[in-house]
């Protein structure tokens, strides 16, 4: 199985055009949950325990964090589409469960990139993008409204204003090597979380990203987690 990868049209739009004729013609109907299946790992980690239609997710120090979030609504049968990331590794994303088969890669949506990620947005339900330069919060905005309105989600790999949940990888350390030699087995990280619905307040939780089975695997959460997040300012 390989990845939609839009590279044969001439401009990025002829490429999610032709994304979403495929994709109008495979898929019957509109799922009526606002959550989406999410990794069990994310249960302490996202406002709800889960991905909300119609948000954005600010995904912040790992790629790896970003491949997570994708791969459960990719095994519960769902489109995702990754934009502007070019470092997103198809082999990598396999092993976390994303489904090659149902991921369209846009490598360099080009300087109109916030066009490229709504159009996107249209069609499929979860979009993965890094921002390319700063976005205004006008332009935040009306692409909010534009996801609310398809129940679409977009996870950002940057800076975002107003977005809905910010996740951040702060500590990470992998284990498996001792006295110089042996393997990396599984790499142990601390997420930094908060929503506006919780008034910016923070979550902590240790997750294995990736576990000894390639997986995602929560280790527990973090005590005494008290401090703020601001939402629009935060660095990517």
């Amino acid at each position: 199985m390989t990845p939609t990868a839009l590279q044969a049209a001439a401009t990025p739009f002829d490429r999610v055009g032709e994304l979403q004729s495929r994709i109008r013609g495979m898929e019957s109907r509109k799922l009526d949950s606002k959550a989406l299946p999410t990794l069990p790992a994310f249960a302490e980690v996202l406002p709800g325990g889960s991905l909300r239609e119609g948000t954005v997710v600010r995904a912040v120090g790992s790629t790896s964090l970003v491949m997570a979030l994708l791969a459960g609504p990719s095994e519960s049968g769902r489109w995702v589409a990754v934009a502007g990331i070019p470092d997103f590794g198809v082999e990598a994303a396999a092993r976390f469960g994303i489904e090659l088969d149902r991921l369209a890669l846009v490598p360099d949506p080009g300087d109109r990139w916030l066009s490229v990620v709504a159009a996107l947005a249209d069609v499929i339900p979860v979009v993965a993008a890094r921002p390319l330069g700063r976005v205004s919060p006008a332009e935040a905005s009306r692409l909010a409204a534009r996801l609310r309105q398809r129940g679409a989600v977009l996870i950002v790999a940057g800076d975002w204003p107003g977005a809905d949940a910010v996740l951040e990888v702060s500590e990470s350390r992998w284990q498996g090597l001792e006295q110089g030699h042996g393997a990396l087995a599984e790499r142990e990280v601390l997420v930094r979380a908060a929503d506006r619905g919780g008034a910016g307040r923070e979550r902590r939780a240790r997750l294995r990203l990736p576990d000894r089975r390639l997986g995602v695997a929560a280790v527990g959460p973090e005590p005494g987690a008290v401090s703020y997040v601001d939402f629009g300012r935060r660095a990517g």
